[in-house]
């Protein structure tokens, strides 16, 4: 089937009683079993059924499977947040006298994870610019668990060379985990580009509403985590193989002992949201890229980055891995601090808020909110500016965004003299 059919034909689980189109939302913490012999083999994991809602959720568990199946993954994981999922994925493969390899221009809080949270726990955090493989690949030792990285870089627009970051994490044994938040599933497959765990924000395009917090966790089966650093990893390849172990080790260990399960309200509303993915990312990209043109040729603006810009740096690797619509959102330097700030609050349609592939097109300052509690310093180190505006396009009229922008760079200039 092609993408569009088969993102509308997965079948539940269990058929439902009374035939619904829609898979009902089972508000439940807990399910009842035929016999003490059912409920043992469900909480020992020798059957499909749930044992407990924090566990397992049919609502949830046919998100999981919609996205398997689109997806090509052998396990999808739905979790409470984009951030618990990054979180589930490090942790999965560390262990403290590990390191893991990550870019330097991560979204603030993955680095905030690394460098403090799992620091605290012994895990050295190893960053390097990830458009220079050379850096990547000094930093690789025996003690390496994993490279992360951002497909697309938020909000500083890098692109890495996907297929040659797998080729030398494979060489040295290493998995590659990415975060491909920035281009939905439905036109980026990652693992034809050597990908093995894959981290979305299904908070974004997904949900497409912000109507609920999510994450997903897919896992493609293709590494061999025998070859890991870690010993938790090593004696799960013994249980159930060789490609297996990471899930085991999130299905069992992280996802039961950590809650991170996603709700089955968020599951059902994800659902939905799927179901319209493509055409609504689609509509959003093709505007990106047109008011992106647009804004090039407006005065006040300093700069305009998006990747598929032809004067890109990043044009033909971004059009080779991506096609040609990488995203929805781009970013645009004005003169100043003070411009930008100006800037986002002349705005009448742009809604002033975080969050990126919302429905409505929204406007941030990365540098002071995203990244406030960074030195100037370490913002500098990351690449990011005072002077940018990220820009998130949603699904209004092509002409209203474009107007709006120009009315406030107008506003912004006069204001500031």
């Amino acid at each position: 089937m092609q993408y569009e059919t088969k993102i509308l034909t997965t079948k539940y689980q269990k058929p439902d009683a009374y035939g619904a189109l829609s898979m009902p939302v089972y508000y439940t913490a807990a399910f009842e079993f035929e016999s003490a012999k059912a409920m043992g083999d469900a909480f020992c994991g020798r059957s499909m059924a749930p044992s407990y809602a924090r566990i397992a959720n049919p609502t949830t568990t046919y998100l999981e499977e919609r996205v398997r199946q689109l997806t090509g993954a052998v396990s999808v994981t739905a979790l409470n947040t984009g951030m618990t999922a990054i979180h589930y994925a490090l942790t999965a493969v560390s262990a403290a006298g590990l390191n893991i390899v990550a870019s330097k221009h991560l979204f603030g809080n993955s680095v905030s994870l690394l460098r403090d949270t799992l620091g605290t726990f012994g895990v050295e955090a190893r960053f390097a610019d990830f458009t220079h493989l050379d850096e990547v690949e000094a930093l690789i030792d025996d003690k390496t668990c994993a490279l992360f990285f951002e497909i697309i870089t938020n909000p500083q627009l890098f692109v890495a060379d996907i297929k040659r970051l797998a080729n030398i994490a494979h060489q040295a044994g290493v998995p590659l985990i990415a975060d491909t938040t920035i281009v939905p599933f439905s036109t980026f497959r990652s693992v034809d580009f050597g990908v093995d765990i894959e981290v979305v924000s299904s908070t974004k395009y997904i949900s497409g509403g912000g109507t609920g917090l999510g994450g997903l966790l897919l896992d493609y089966g293709r590494f061999d985590w025998s070859q890991s650093p870690s010993s938790a990893l090593q004696a799960r390849t013994k249980k159930v193989g060789k490609k297996m172990a990471f899930t085991a080790r999130v299905k069992t260990e992280l996802v039961t002992n950590l809650g991170g399960l996603m709700t089955p309200q968020v599951a059902y509303m994800e659902t939905l949201g799927l179901d319209s993915l493509d055409i609504r990312f689609r509509r959003q990209a093709e505007t990106t890229l047109w008011l992106a043109k647009a804004c090039q040729q407006l005065p006040g603006i300093k700069r305009v980055n998006y990747t598929a810009l032809e004067d890109n740096p990043f044009y033909e690797l971004s059009r080779a891995q991506f096609g040609p619509l990488p995203g929805a959102v781009f970013t645009i330097d004005l003169a100043s601090k003070q411009a930008a700030w100006a800037f986002i609050d002349n705005l009448q349609v742009i809604r002033r808020a975080t969050n990126l592939f919302d429905r409505k097109s929204l406007a941030i300052h990365p540098a002071s909110t995203i990244f406030g509690l960074f030195t100037a310093e370490q913002c500098a180190q990351m690449s990011v500016l005072d002077s940018t505006v990220r820009l998130s396009i949603g699904l209004e009229a092509q002409e209203d965004l474009l107007e709006d922008i120009r009315q406030s760079v107008e506003k912004s200039s006069v204001s500031l003299g």
